[in-house]
């Protein structure tokens, strides 16, 4: 066997993606649209302790976009060593359409692997010329409200469901209201991006809607980068808890000989720094620690979770998302 064929066959058993490259180790990030500027952080700080602890070098790459197509892109073959996705259920397809990682993926860390959570809240456009508080508000007539695609989007998918829930508590559990006001909803949202950043866009820069849907750290994000006096962020007095996984994918980690560094990564997520960093970046933190020293950051609102209206992810997938499912009917009805 010649010197070549040696090197060769060491690299292909330890992972040609994970080595080989100069002594460099590279890890990919699959996650969804508005975590772009926190895991860019977070690489950095994880690449520099991971030098540290091991003397390795690591590149961290970062795909982002509409957290359900992200998935499909993963089951199509982006050969993802982690995702960082919007919710379980995107998650949960990698297992059901591809068996990339276990069943019961979300058992391996703790929060079941939900190292911070977020919600839904409004953002206007400061100019003072539209008044809203509350959900009930974005169905008057002449509202235009901006939100991203509930089949391409997984913080679509927690905006609906924030509408539904909301609407179902005010009407006493009845589902026929709820359903009746999120159709109202959707009639008033002249335009659905593909993913949650797409919607930013059109509201911030193509000037498009009076009031824009969002993630709370998306929102946060465009009062930092784009200034105050411009916008102005709406709590409602009630939304959802959002609950953004993460997990190791296993078949390509494995493939990869990126399985121990992969782990380590997400693990980060859940130490002190990870948890400031996330703090930082209007994620709401898990470590009771950080969370108390930053709770005047997240105003006070009631936040229901998706178990307890909904149950779970499957069961709201079915009913609201799947073909022929109320999204599919709400959205043949705005034709």
């Amino acid at each position: 066997m010649t010197r070549f064929c040696r090197i060769l066959s060491v690299c292909l058993a330890l992972g040609a993606a994970a080595h080989c490259a100069g002594g460099t180790i590279s890890l990919l990030n699959v996650s969804y649209d508005p975590t772009r500027e926190f895991y860019s952080e977070v690489n950095a700080a994880f690449s520099k302790e991971w030098k540290a602890r091991t003397g390795d070098d690591l590149k961290i790459g970062i795909s982002n976009g509409g957290s359900a197509k992200q998935a499909r892109d993963v089951i199509a073959g982006s050969e993802a060593d982690v995702v960082t996705l919007a919710l379980a259920w995107d998650i949960d397809a990698l297992h059901e359409h591809g068996q990339l990682l276990p069943a019961d993926w979300q058992q391996r860390l703790p929060n079941n692997s939900c190292p911070y959570t977020s919600t839904i809240v409004f953002l206007t456009r400061h100019d003072g010329k539209i008044k809203v508080k509350d959900w009930e508000d974005l169905i008057r007539p002449g509202i235009s409200v901006v939100a991203p695609n509930p089949k391409t989007s997984g913080g679509a998918r927690w905006i609906y469901l924030a509408a539904y829930g909301d609407a179902l508590k005010k009407n006493h559990g009845d589902a026929a209201a709820a359903r009746r006001f999120v159709e109202q909803l959707y009639h008033n949202i002249p335009v659905m991006d593909e993913g949650a950043r797409g919607s930013v866009t059109t509201f911030t820069q193509r000037e498009i809607g009076d009031v824009l849907i969002s993630w709370e750290n998306e929102a946060w994000l465009v009062m930092e980068k784009i200034g105050r006096g411009r916008f102005d962020i709406i709590y409602p007095p009630r939304s959802i808890l959002a609950e953004p996984p993460v997990a190791v994918v296993d078949k390509y980690a494995k493939a990869h000989g990126t399985e121990a560094v992969a782990e380590a990564y997400l693990r980060f997520l859940y130490t002190p720094a990870g948890q400031e960093l996330a703090a930082k970046h209007h994620f709401r933190p898990e470590l009771d620690a950080v969370a108390r020293q930053h709770a005047a950051d997240f105003p006070p609102m009631e936040l229901f979770t998706l178990r307890e209206v909904f149950g779970s992810w499957k069961e709201a997938q079915k009913i609201h998302f799947d073909e022929g499912g109320i999204f599919d009917q709400i959205s043949r009805s705005r034709r």
